[in-house]
């Protein structure tokens, strides 16, 4: 096993990257580090927690750079200002360098001690393991029915096999790593594009905790722009029940026809006549045409999106990366302020004693039904 010891100007290049997004989240900062410390600490292997400051308002900033200044592999990317939770976990993701990245929450609701539960598995061959929640202490009723509905109406009609139940608390190799980096769309789910990409997956059951500090950063309305990103980035659902709307209607005009004569002709009375049955029916047909409209044109804005050319993000300043940690260079941005750099989606061959030795799993084992094996 590799040293652990930390040298003043030199750090190990890490076997394991931590990356934690973070926004305002002062008050779990240094908690979250000690126990992410400790947990690394165990695993005997060289690690680095990069931190992504999201456009913070509170003392998350100062907070980390004391760490930073504390321990070097404590690292931080500070963003220009906010670009989201999706966003700030891909530029962790651009930024880290172990052979395998582990992107888990600072809130402390996902246990750092998890850690280690995923790296065993990553151990024994797995390019990616995702996390299942198995209980969610602490959340109201709704929050829990939405997200069971969310995860499996996800699973149901997207394209790609997402597990149920999981965030995005996952550990992924450094293939998967180059392989998602490589995919620069804007409207992000990170969750989604892991599944997409193939590889060895497998889970891991755990409980999460209480949020002990703040209120959650993932209110109503983004957890439906995060659900819209999800089912417009993986499916063509909502475009196809165009043509099913299209045809019930047509079904119902056309059974209507000989209902309205009859009808006529047995009461012997104008049925369904004036202008509130014709203001009634153009207004239903007006309602479907308007809700398609507004689903092609959220599919036309995520094309405008990626036409425009626009970085992911723009990083302010960084901390802890130098040219002395070995491959560390790689990942300095261009006057430290353009997001836009792309990942090549091909990993070169780690040098000798850099890595873990990892057994490759029997084909069909794994702990959950959700695994996934091999690619779309």
């Amino acid at each position: 096993m590799a040293s652990m010891e930390i040298q003043a100007g030199s750090v190990q290049k890490p076997v394991f990257s931590v990356v934690a997004p973070i926004y305002n989240e002062a008050r779990s900062i240094p908690e979250f580090y000690e126990r992410v410390r400790k947990t690394m600490d165990a695993t005997g292997e060289p690690w680095e927690l990069v931190l992504v400051n999201d456009g913070s308002r509170d003392e998350s900033l100062e907070l980390m750079r004391e760490l930073n200044a504390k321990d070097p592999r404590v690292k931080l990317i500070d963003f220009a200002r906010n670009f989201g939770h999706q966003i700030a976990v891909t530029a962790g993701m651009d930024f880290a360098s172990g052979d395998a990245v582990i992107i888990i929450d600072s809130d402390l609701q996902d246990p750092p001690e998890t850690i280690l539960k995923l790296i065993e598995k990553w151990k024994q061959g797995y390019e990616v393991v995702y996390a299942v929640r198995n209980k969610r202490p602490g959340e109201t009723w709704f929050k829990l029915l939405t997200a069971k509905l969310f995860y499996r109406m996800i699973y149901r009609i997207t394209d790609v096999n997402i597990p149920l139940d999981t965030g995005d608390f996952r550990l992924m190799d450094r293939r998967v790593v180059d392989a998602v980096s490589s995919m620069r769309e804007h409207n992000r789910f990170i969750r989604g594009m892991t599944s997409w990409v193939g590889f060895r997956q497998t889970g891991v059951l755990y409980d999460r905790d209480v949020r002990r500090f703040g209120t959650t950063n993932y209110p109503l309305r983004k957890m439906i722009k995060l659900a819209w990103d999800a089912i417009t980035g993986f499916s063509y659902y909502p475009l196809q029940t165009a043509i099913y709307a299209s045809l019930v209607l047509f079904v119902l005009s056309v059974l209507g026809i000989p209902v309205v004569a009859f009808l006529r002709l047995a009461t012997g009375k104008l049925l369904f006549e004036g202008q509130a049955t014709a203001i009634v029916v153009v207004l239903l047909v007006g309602s479907f045409q308007f809700l398609f409209f507004f689903v092609m044109g959220q599919y036309i804005a995520r094309t405008y999106d990626e036409v425009r050319g626009r970085p992911l993000y723009i990083v302010a300043d960084t901390f802890g990366f130098d040219d002395k940690e070995g491959g560390s260079s790689r990942h300095r941005l261009p006057g430290g302020v353009s997001g836009s750099r792309v990942t090549s989606a091909v990993s070169s061959a780690p040098e000798s004693g850099e890595s873990l030795t990892r057994a490759k799993p029997a084909a069909g084992t794994g702990v959950l039904p959700q695994e996934v094996t091999g690619s779309d």
